[in-house]
C-alpha cells in the first residue's frame, strides 16, 4: 500500500478533485504507480493533502469511472493499469455551460480514442503503400476500403458485393449526393413529420418537395405512408429506422417489412439513414436487408465512433446506382479523407472499431440512467443505447420560452422546430454525448428538471 503517495495539486487550475485525478493519471503513465498498487485510504490522503474527504472521494469515483483504478469495499482502491493519454482526459467547461444540442456520441476514456488513433496512424505510416494514401482516391473509395465497408455493413445487411458499396466523407455528403442522384427539383420526398434537419436542408437546396408522414411511438406509420404514396406520388422515402433522430423510436421488424412492401408497390426508393444502427445489439434487420433492390442504405461512423473520422458507408441497389452516386460524390466532396478511411478499415479488420462502439454503447447506457433519474416524472422517450432523448414539455411551458430560459442558465437544447415538417410539438431534443462526464451531465439535467418543475412566470426568481 502506498500510504505516502503525494500528488501535487497546488498549482493545478480547476476543481481539486480533477487535479487529484490528473496527478493519479500522470503518475500511472510515468510508472510511479504500477498496476496492482494499493492506494492510500481516502481519509489518509485527504488529511495529507489538507482537503475535505468529499474531494478525495469524488476524485476516486471519477478515477474509477475512467478506468484508472478498481475499488472493492473492505479492501481499498488499486491501480488498474495503464493510464489513458493526457489528450483523452476531458475537463468540464469552466463557464458552467452544458451542451445538450450537439448530437454526438460520448467519448469515454475507456474507448481510448486518442491512443487508438495514435497507434493506428503509426501502423499506417509503416505499412507498404502508405504514400499511395496521400494521393487522390476514387470518389467511391478505393477497393480495400470498400471491401472493409462491405464487411462492416454485411453484419447487418447480409453479404454485399463490393461494387454496391461506397465510402464517403460523412453521411451528410451521402444524403446530398443520393438526393442529387435520384430526385430532381419539384419531386416529392416522403419524410417523418419530425425529421433530421440535415436532410431537410439538403432537400430544400435541391428544390425537393417534402411530404410529412405521421409517426407514433413506434416510428413511421405504414398506413400513413401508403396514403402519402397514393396522394403525393413520391419518388423516395427518407427514414431513420433505429433510434430515430429526434424521437428515439425504433421501427419494429413488421413495420420495416410493411414499409418496404408499400415502397416497392408504388415505385418509391428508400433512403435508409442507419446512423445509429450499430449501437443497439438487438436492433431489427435494416430495411436494406429486406429490400436491397430499392434501398440506399447509409451508415456513418460519426454517431457510433466519432464525428472526427468523417467516414460514412453506403450500400446502393446495384452497380448502375453506384456509378451515379460516385459521380455525385465527386462533384460534392471529391473523396473521403484517405487517412481516416484507411484507419477505419484497419479498425474494422482488427476489431478496434467494435471495441470503440462497445465502449460508447456502455457509456450511453450509463448516461441514460443518469437522465432517467434526473428527469423522473417527465414525458421522456429514450433508448438505453442511444445518446439523445426526446422530451415533451409539460403545461404551461412552450418551447420558445423554455429555450430562452435554458440559455440563461447556460444550457443549449434543440427545439422541435428544427425537425418539424409542419406544426411543431412542444418538445425538445436533449443530447447526452457532448457533456464531458456524468457529473456535468447530471448537473445540466438537474437544471432542466428544475426549470420544468416551476411555471414559466416563477423562473426569474429561481435564476
Amino acid at each position: 500500500m502506498m500510504e505516502f503517495w503525494s500528488p501535487t495539486i497546488a498549482g493545478d487550475a480547476g476543481p481539486k478533485y480533477l487535479a487529484i485525478v490528473k496527478a493519479l493519471a500522470d503518475d500511472i503513465r510515468a510508472g510511479r504507480l504500477p498496476p496492482g498498487v494499493r492506494l492510500p485510504p481516502q481519509r489518509v490522503l485527504a488529511k495529507h493533502l489538507n482537503v475535505d474527504l468529499t474531494t478525495v472521494t469524488r476524485a476516486f469515483n471519477e478515477a474509477r469511472r475512467t478506468g484508472l483504478i478498481d475499488a472493492t469495499a473492505g479492501r481499498g482502491s488499486f491501480v488498474r493499469g495503464a493510464a489513458p493519454a493526457a489528450a483523452e482526459v476531458r475537463r468540464p467547461d469552466p463557464s458552467g455551460s452544458v451542451d445538450f444540442s450537439m448530437n454526438m456520441p460520448p467519448q469515454p476514456v475507456a474507448a481510448r480514442l486518442a491512443g487508438r488513433m495514435e497507434a493506428g496512424l503509426s501502423r499506417l505510416t509503416r505499412s507498404p503503400g502508405f504514400l499511395d494514401r496521400m494521393q487522390y482516391q476514387d470518389s467511391a473509395g478505393n477497393m480495400a476500403d470498400r471491401a472493409a465497408a462491405a464487411q462492416w455493413l454485411g453484419r447487418r445487411l447480409g453479404p454485399l458485393p463490393v461494387q454496391r458499396v461506397l465510402v464517403a466523407g460523412g453521411a451528410q455528403v451521402v444524403l446530398a449526393a443520393v438526393l442529387a442522384a435520384i430526385l430532381k427539383s419539384g419531386d416529392a420526398l416522403c419524410v417523418p413529420s419530425l425529421t433530421y434537419p440535415g436532410l431537410r436542408m439538403a432537400a430544400e437546396r435541391r428544390g425537393v418537395r417534402l411530404v410529412p408522414v405521421t409517426c407514433d411511438a413506434e416510428g413511421l406509420d405504414p398506413d400513413a405512408f401508403l396514403d402519402s404514396c397514393k396522394v403525393a406520388r413520391p419518388r423516395a422515402l427518407y427514414v431513420v429506422p433505429t433510434l430515430d433522430n429526434p424521437t428515439t423510436a425504433t421501427l419494429p421488424a413488421t413495420r420495416r417489412a410493411r414499409i418496404a412492401e408499400i415502397a416497392r408497390a408504388h415505385g418509391v426508393a428508400i433512403i435508409e439513414d442507419d446512423a445509429y444502427g450499430a449501437l443497439p445489439p438487438d436492433a431489427p434487420a435494416p430495411i436494406g436487408a429486406l429490400a436491397a433492390d430499392i434501398t440506399w442504405h447509409v451508415a456513418t461512423l460519426s454517431k457510433c465512433v466519432s464525428p472526427g473520422l468523417r467516414i460514412a458507408y453506403v450500400a446502393v441497389p446495384g452497380t448502375n446506382e453506384a456509378v451515379r452516386l460516385a459521380a455525385e460524390l465527386r462533384a460534392i466532396n471529391m473523396m473521403a479523407a484517405p487517412l481516416t478511411a484507411a484507419l477505419a478499415s484497419q479498425w474494422i479488420a482488427d476489431g478496434e472499431l467494435d471495441a470503440v462502439v462497445a465502449s460508447i454503447r456502455q457509456e450511453n447506457g450509463l448516461r441514460q440512467a443518469v437522465a432517467r433519474e434526473a428527469l423522473r416524472g417527465l414525458d421522456v422517450r429514450a433508448h438505453s443505447c442511444g445518446h439523445h432523448l426526446w422530451l415533451r414539455l409539460p403545461d404551461p411551458w412552450c418551447r420558445g420560452e423554455f429555450g430562452a430560459h435554458a440559455r440563461q442558465l447556460g444550457l443549449s437544447v434543440i427545439l422541435s422546430d428544427a425537425f418539424a415538417v409542419g406544426p411543431a410539438p412542444e418538445a425538445i431534443r436533449v443530447s447526452l454525448g457532448a457533456a464531458p462526464d456524468a457529473e456535468t451531465l447530471r448537473y445540466g439535467l438537474s437544471l432542466l428538471a428544475t426549470l420544468l418543475s416551476h411555471p414559466p412566470g416563477a423562473i426569474s426568481t429561481i435564476v
